[in-house]
């Protein structure tokens, strides 16, 4: 994996306010790798439409 995709903090913070929960450093090492696979679906779609511009309807 490339680069860290998500703001650890923010996502501890998010975990720790809604379920009062701990967030290990694998769950954000998956959810990185998560954001990095739909990044590069986005990317894909946007390329199939003819696009060098992700909308939020590549994402989904």
């Amino acid at each position: 994996m490339s680069d860290m995709m998500v703001v650890s903090s923010k996502i501890k913070k998010f975990v720790r306010e809604k379920a009062g929960f701990n967030t290990s450093a694998e769950t954000l090492e998956a959810l990185s790798q998560r954001v990095e696979r739909l990044c590069a679906e986005a990317i894909e779609r946007a390329r199939a439409d003819g696009r060098k511009t992700v909308k939020a309807r590549d994402v989904v």
